[in-house]
């Protein structure tokens, strides 16, 4: 009689002890958008060689072509722009620089 109380509790404390984890994954806060660009590395590619392209005087001309899936060529291209703006002198930016 006393071993099935032992295993009663031990199911008991298992079921309780797993279902306290799973739980705990399902509430996770939804990133947002800029740690999703941040962790993305399509946009973060695009976002260094638009600085680059910029900083260099070179015309925006991104290189989509370095990125197979469609998600991540537009990716890299909304980084490029990023990069690209931000790379260039503060006497070019304007209305006609900013797409």
């Amino acid at each position: 009689m006393t071993n099935i109380f032992a295993y009663a509790a031990i199911v008991i404390g298992l079921s309780a002890t797993a279902t306290v984890a799973f739980s705990n994954r399902s509430v996770q806060a939804a990133p947002t958008t800029g740690a999703q660009f941040a962790t993305d590395g399509a946009f973060r590619d695009g976002l260094y060689l638009g600085k680059l392209a910029a900083q260099g005087g070179h015309v925006q001309l991104p290189a989509i072509g370095r990125w197979s899936t469609e998600r991540d060529r537009a990716m890299f291209i909304v980084g490029y722009e990023r990069g690209y703006n931000a790379g260039l002198p503060a006497d070019l930016v304007g209305p006609a620089h900013s797409q």
